[in-house]
Protein backbone atom coordinates (compact mmCIF):
# COMPACT_ATOMS: atom_id res chain seq x y z
CA UNK A 1 0.00 0.00 0.00
CA UNK A 2 1.55 2.97 -1.45
CA UNK A 3 1.77 5.93 1.63
CA UNK A 4 0.93 9.85 0.40
CA UNK A 5 2.30 12.52 2.73
CA UNK A 6 -0.11 16.07 2.56
CA UNK A 7 1.20 18.90 3.62
CA UNK A 8 -1.51 21.07 3.58
CA UNK A 9 -2.73 23.97 6.73
CA UNK A 10 -5.95 24.05 5.20
CA UNK A 11 -7.48 21.51 7.19
CA UNK A 12 -10.79 20.86 4.84
CA UNK A 13 -8.90 20.61 1.93
CA UNK A 14 -6.26 18.02 3.86
CA UNK A 15 -9.45 16.04 4.86
CA UNK A 16 -10.65 15.90 1.70
CA UNK A 17 -7.35 14.55 0.05
CA UNK A 18 -6.91 11.80 2.79
CA UNK A 19 -10.26 10.56 2.41
CA UNK A 20 -10.07 10.47 -1.54
CA UNK A 21 -6.66 9.15 -1.16
CA UNK A 22 -7.94 6.75 1.41
CA UNK A 23 -10.79 5.65 -0.39
CA UNK A 24 -8.48 4.68 -3.71
CA UNK A 25 -6.49 2.47 -1.46
CA UNK A 26 -3.60 4.88 -0.35
CA UNK A 27 -2.26 5.59 3.24
CA UNK A 28 -2.15 9.02 3.81
CA UNK A 29 -0.74 11.35 6.56
CA UNK A 30 -1.92 14.58 7.29
CA UNK A 31 0.79 17.75 8.28
CA UNK A 32 -0.80 21.39 9.03
CA UNK A 33 2.30 22.76 9.03
CA UNK A 34 5.75 22.22 7.29
CA UNK A 35 7.57 21.26 10.16
CA UNK A 36 5.19 18.63 10.78
CA UNK A 37 5.49 17.42 7.49
CA UNK A 38 9.34 16.86 7.46
CA UNK A 39 9.13 14.94 10.90
CA UNK A 40 6.12 13.08 8.92
CA UNK A 41 8.02 12.21 6.33
CA UNK A 42 11.36 10.89 8.08
CA UNK A 43 8.82 8.75 10.22
CA UNK A 44 6.98 7.55 7.86
CA UNK A 45 9.16 7.29 4.54
CA UNK A 46 6.07 7.96 1.83
CA UNK A 47 6.28 7.37 -1.82
CA UNK A 48 4.61 10.80 -2.90
CA UNK A 49 4.45 14.19 -1.19
CA UNK A 50 1.50 16.17 -2.22
CA UNK A 51 2.47 19.91 -1.15
CA UNK A 52 1.04 23.44 -0.67
CA UNK A 53 2.97 25.83 -1.30
CA UNK A 54 1.48 28.80 1.39
CA UNK A 55 2.22 27.11 5.22
CA UNK A 56 1.72 28.95 8.29
CA UNK A 57 5.87 27.94 9.28
CA UNK A 58 7.61 27.61 6.33
CA UNK A 59 7.92 28.29 2.53
CA UNK A 60 6.50 25.44 0.86
CA UNK A 61 9.28 25.49 -1.93
CA UNK A 62 11.71 25.57 1.12
CA UNK A 63 10.36 22.02 1.67
CA UNK A 64 10.41 21.27 -1.66
CA UNK A 65 14.15 22.53 -2.21
CA UNK A 66 14.93 21.00 1.15
CA UNK A 67 13.31 16.93 0.05
CA UNK A 68 14.67 17.15 -3.59
CA UNK A 69 18.14 17.66 -2.29
CA UNK A 70 18.14 15.12 0.50
CA UNK A 71 15.42 12.36 -0.43
CA UNK A 72 14.41 10.80 -3.76
CA UNK A 73 10.35 11.54 -2.97
CA UNK A 74 8.98 12.70 -6.02
CA UNK A 75 6.07 15.97 -4.85
CA UNK A 76 3.25 17.20 -6.32
CA UNK A 77 2.39 20.90 -5.57
CA UNK A 78 -1.16 21.50 -4.56
CA UNK A 79 -1.50 25.47 -4.52
CA UNK A 80 -3.82 28.28 -5.06
CA UNK A 81 -1.43 29.79 -6.98
CA UNK A 82 -1.77 29.40 -10.67
CA UNK A 83 0.35 31.62 -11.99
CA UNK A 84 2.56 30.31 -14.84
CA UNK A 85 5.86 31.74 -13.43
CA UNK A 86 4.73 30.24 -9.93
CA UNK A 87 4.43 26.67 -11.39
CA UNK A 88 7.76 27.00 -13.29
CA UNK A 89 9.50 28.04 -10.00
CA UNK A 90 8.27 24.91 -8.40
CA UNK A 91 9.57 22.76 -11.29
CA UNK A 92 12.82 24.68 -10.66
CA UNK A 93 12.78 23.63 -7.09
CA UNK A 94 12.33 20.18 -7.57
CA UNK A 95 8.80 19.44 -8.16
CA UNK A 96 7.81 16.74 -10.32
CA UNK A 97 4.32 17.88 -10.91
CA UNK A 98 1.67 21.06 -10.08
CA UNK A 99 -2.26 20.77 -9.80
CA UNK A 100 -3.91 24.38 -8.63
CA UNK A 101 -7.04 24.84 -6.47
CA UNK A 102 -9.55 24.18 -6.85
CA UNK A 103 -8.75 20.53 -8.27
CA UNK A 104 -10.56 18.12 -8.72
CA UNK A 105 -9.44 14.89 -6.36
CA UNK A 106 -9.64 12.31 -9.44
CA UNK A 107 -7.00 14.57 -11.04
CA UNK A 108 -4.69 14.13 -8.09
CA UNK A 109 -5.00 10.44 -7.77
CA UNK A 110 -4.43 10.08 -11.92
CA UNK A 111 -1.49 12.40 -11.20
CA UNK A 112 -0.03 9.74 -8.20
CA UNK A 113 -0.63 7.21 -10.45
CA UNK A 114 0.87 8.71 -13.36
CA UNK A 115 4.00 9.34 -11.45
CA UNK A 116 3.83 5.49 -9.03
CA UNK A 117 3.94 3.56 -12.58
CA UNK A 118 7.29 5.82 -13.63
CA UNK A 119 9.05 4.83 -9.93
CA UNK A 120 7.67 1.00 -10.75
CA UNK A 121 8.98 1.28 -14.19
CA UNK A 122 12.02 2.17 -13.11
CA UNK A 123 12.14 -0.93 -10.09
CA UNK A 124 11.38 -3.49 -12.81
CA UNK A 125 14.38 -2.30 -15.02
CA UNK A 126 16.76 -2.64 -12.18
CA UNK A 127 16.24 -7.14 -12.50
CA UNK A 128 18.90 -6.03 -15.93
CA UNK A 129 22.22 -5.65 -14.83
CA UNK A 130 22.55 -2.74 -17.64
CA UNK A 131 24.94 -0.13 -17.28
CA UNK A 132 25.12 3.09 -19.70
CA UNK A 133 27.72 4.94 -20.32
CA UNK A 134 28.48 8.55 -22.40
CA UNK A 135 32.41 9.56 -21.62
CA UNK A 136 33.07 9.79 -17.82
CA UNK A 137 29.28 9.87 -17.35
CA UNK A 138 27.76 6.37 -16.15
CA UNK A 139 24.40 4.99 -15.18
CA UNK A 140 24.02 1.63 -13.25
CA UNK A 141 20.27 1.07 -13.63
CA UNK A 142 20.57 -2.08 -11.47
CA UNK A 143 21.47 -0.23 -8.68
CA UNK A 144 19.77 3.23 -9.78
CA UNK A 145 23.36 5.08 -9.70
CA UNK A 146 24.42 7.79 -11.80
CA UNK A 147 28.50 8.32 -11.00
CA UNK A 148 30.46 11.34 -13.42
CA UNK A 149 34.38 11.15 -12.87
CA UNK A 150 33.47 8.73 -10.02
CA UNK A 151 31.41 11.20 -8.37
CA UNK A 152 27.88 9.87 -7.18
CA UNK A 153 25.35 12.37 -8.80
CA UNK A 154 22.32 12.57 -6.21
CA UNK A 155 19.49 12.59 -8.88
CA UNK A 156 15.29 12.78 -8.75
CA UNK A 157 13.39 9.94 -10.03
CA UNK A 158 12.11 11.93 -12.91
CA UNK A 159 15.74 13.57 -13.13
CA UNK A 160 17.11 10.05 -13.11
CA UNK A 161 14.45 9.03 -16.17
CA UNK A 162 15.05 11.82 -18.04
CA UNK A 163 19.12 11.59 -18.37
CA UNK A 164 18.64 7.63 -18.76
CA UNK A 165 16.29 8.31 -21.58
CA UNK A 166 19.08 10.89 -23.28
CA UNK A 167 21.76 8.56 -22.56
CA UNK A 168 19.83 5.16 -24.17
CA UNK A 169 19.70 7.53 -27.38
CA UNK A 170 23.17 8.99 -27.19
CA UNK A 171 24.35 11.33 -29.77
CA UNK A 172 20.79 11.38 -31.25
CA UNK A 173 18.10 14.01 -31.14
CA UNK A 174 14.93 13.92 -29.42
CA UNK A 175 12.41 16.53 -29.14
CA UNK A 176 10.52 18.65 -26.28
CA UNK A 177 7.31 16.67 -26.73
CA UNK A 178 9.38 13.29 -27.55
CA UNK A 179 11.04 13.57 -24.03
CA UNK A 180 7.29 15.01 -22.47
CA UNK A 181 5.71 11.35 -23.74
CA UNK A 182 8.71 9.13 -22.72
CA UNK A 183 9.08 10.60 -19.32
CA UNK A 184 5.56 12.40 -18.04
CA UNK A 185 4.01 10.09 -19.84
CA UNK A 186 0.35 11.41 -21.76
CA UNK A 187 -1.40 12.12 -18.40
CA UNK A 188 1.00 15.24 -17.88
CA UNK A 189 -0.49 18.28 -18.98
CA UNK A 190 2.38 20.54 -18.85
CA UNK A 191 3.94 22.06 -21.91
CA UNK A 192 7.29 22.39 -23.03
CA UNK A 193 8.94 24.51 -20.51
CA UNK A 194 9.02 21.95 -17.96
CA UNK A 195 11.57 19.88 -20.26
CA UNK A 196 13.62 22.75 -20.11
CA UNK A 197 14.03 23.15 -16.36
CA UNK A 198 14.60 19.93 -15.85
CA UNK A 199 17.66 19.90 -18.27
CA UNK A 200 18.51 23.08 -16.27
CA UNK A 201 18.80 21.05 -13.45
CA UNK A 202 20.37 17.92 -14.52
CA UNK A 203 23.07 20.31 -16.58
CA UNK A 204 23.44 22.11 -12.92
CA UNK A 205 24.04 18.66 -11.28
CA UNK A 206 26.27 17.32 -13.66
CA UNK A 207 28.50 20.54 -13.45
CA UNK A 208 28.67 20.48 -16.95
CA UNK A 209 26.90 22.61 -19.86
CA UNK A 210 28.31 20.88 -22.71
CA UNK A 211 27.11 17.68 -22.06
CA UNK A 212 23.60 17.94 -22.65
CA UNK A 213 23.36 19.99 -25.98
CA UNK A 214 20.67 21.98 -27.10
CA UNK A 215 19.70 21.73 -31.09
CA UNK A 216 18.19 25.07 -30.82
CA UNK A 217 14.21 24.83 -32.45
CA UNK A 218 14.06 20.92 -31.99
CA UNK A 219 14.93 19.38 -28.76
CA UNK A 220 18.21 18.01 -26.79
CA UNK A 221 20.78 15.15 -27.29
CA UNK A 222 23.60 13.98 -24.94
CA UNK A 223 27.04 13.83 -26.16
CA UNK A 224 30.62 12.73 -24.47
Amino acid sequence: MNKILIIEDEKPIAELLKYGLEKEGFRAFVALTGKDGLNLMEKEHPDVILLDLMLPDVDGLSICKTVTMNKNIPIIIVSARNDQVDKLIGLEYGADDYITKPFDIREVILRIKSILRRIQKTMDAEVTAEVLTVGSLVMDIQKHEVTKDGEIIELTPKEFLLLETLMRKNGKVLTRAELLEKVWEFEYLGDTRTVDIHIQRLRKKLKDDKLIVTVFGVGYKIQS
